[in-house]
């Protein structure tokens, strides 16, 4: 007995794993060997090619194509319509299957709303994409990138609140927690 809900109008192909809680809207597909965690929100249009991985409580909103090589881990958020490539240059004629290159979207982060994420770029823990940004290259944790090309703007707390920083430390105005960024622009919560 299956304890996830996949809408009439969507696709599971064979071989996924799909875990307990996890919901699948409409006209969407989910293609051969993919694993979905638990609690998961697959919106509608949405298609997660064979192979990628989806951790514990992904959130993926309308018409976003997730490819092949593409890793979410647990509490991804990828807006409406953001895609990811697995090819850096493709052709129509030329099959490049072999050169597919991985792309992890690390614990937290959030992409915007019609982003692009290049691929074999990673994306850190609890970072923060803006909407129609085009990312072509790493994005550190806690960075807030936006642009095309995708630039740090600044940094964001795990609950997602800019953070200012004085004397290499900052404090979240919202939820309190602390952090600490060095010389070479590296954040981590302080505990």
């Amino acid at each position: 007995m299956k304890n996830y809900f996949v809408h009439e109008s969507s696709y599971v192909d064979d071989n996924c794993e799909i875990g307990e809680g996890t919901k699948i809207w409409h006209f969407s597909h989910i293609m051969k060997d993919c694993k979905i965690g638990n609690n998961c929100n697959i919106g509608q249009n949405v298609v997660i090619s064979p192979g990628v991985i989806l951790g514990n409580g992904v959130k993926i909103q309308n018409n976003v194509s997730v490819y092949t090589g593409v890793v979410c881990e647990d509490g991804v958020f990828l807006g409406p319509s953001c895609v990811f490539t697995n090819v850096i240059n493709p052709r129509s004629f030329i099959e490049r299957k072999d050169e597919y290159r991985k792309t992890t979207i690390k614990k937290g982060a959030s992409i915007g709303a019609n982003a692009t994420i290049v691929c074999g770029h990673d994306i850190g823990k609890f970072a923060f994409i803006g909407a129609g940004s085009v990312v072509t290259r790493d994005v550190p944790n806690y960075a807030m990138v936006y642009g095309n090309p995708a630039r740090i703007r600044g940094y964001v707390c795990e609950c997602g609140n800019k953070l200012d920083f004085s004397n290499n430390t900052a404090v979240c105005s919202v939820c309190g927690k602390k952090y600490v960024i060095d010389d070479q622009n590296k954040v981590e919560e302080i505990k």
